[in-house]
């Protein structure tokens, strides 16, 4: 399996292991997508991608409904997309996306869990360079006709650059270069074969390795950004040894 696979399927993180949460992210989503492209997800891509996203997720159809109505009120919520980045113990970087109606409330609350846990807050663009931003889509293997090959070549085709099976969950992960994100999407409606999952996500190119102990309090510090409402998702290049793997 590949790298980005691999660190994918071991930073599983607490977004996805609350409904309510995973419901709230893509809410937000939804109201960003409104907002730049409108509320019609024929012509507009990143909506369709939050829809199909929401499916996924099981979200109800009603409150998907719910939420493309509100973004496109009077009185929709203003929400913006704000990055930081610093460090956790052990020198391990973490990049933490926002979507917040207020920034102020937001960077004090990023600040307070770093400090928590002792790391730091750091400048933005100081870390980014060590991680890739991808394209990262997930589909029902059932959900592929024909030969494998075939479907593979299209994929390549349309700028795949991991073609992944999980055969435990039979579902097939596939990864691009952000700038190919919107080829592979077009070839998969192209095919009639609709993603579970589709999203930019950012890989690190670099791990660090720590102690048990640093990593441990890495992963508690992960966790409480994620209880935040604000946090949509957060990133890291730690190691997950299967030290780590066996104390989550």
């Amino acid at each position: 399996m590949g790298r980005a696979f691999e660190y994918r399927k071991a930073t599983k993180m607490a977004r996805w292991d609350k409904m309510a949460k995973t419901f709230s992210k893509i809410g937000k989503d939804i109201a960003l997508a409104v907002k730049a492209g409108g509320p019609d997800p024929d012509s507009n891509p990143a909506l369709r991608r939050c829809i199909q996203n929401a499916k996924g997720a099981n979200m109800p159809k009603d409150n998907v409904e719910r939420a493309i109505k509100k973004a496109s009120g009077a009185d929709a919520d203003n929400y913006e997309e704000i990055t930081y980045e610093g460090y956790g113990q052990g020198g391990v970087a973490f990049f933490v996306e926002c979507t917040t109606n207020n920034p102020t409330r937001t960077v004090a609350n990023v600040r307070a869990v770093f400090n928590k846990f002792d790391g730091n807050l750091g400048k933005n663009g100081e870390l980014s360079f060590l991680f890739d931003r991808k394209g990262i889509f997930t589909l029902d293997k059932a959900q592929i006709k024909g030969e494998w090959d075939d479907f593979e070549m299209e994929m390549i085709d349309g700028g795949a650059e991991e073609i992944e099976i999980d055969e435990e969950e039979n579902i097939v992960h596939i990864t691009t270069a952000f700038e190919d994100f919107g080829t592979l999407s077009h070839k998969l409606e192209e095919l009639g074969v609709e993603a579970t999952s589709s999203e930019l996500q950012r890989i690190p190119n670099m791990y660090k390795e720590v102690s048990l102990e640093q990593g441990l309090s890495n992963l508690k510090m992960l966790n409480r950004f994620m209880e935040d409402d604000d946090v949509q998702n957060v990133y890291h290049n730690m190691e997950m040894t299967d030290e780590l793997l066996d104390a989550q």
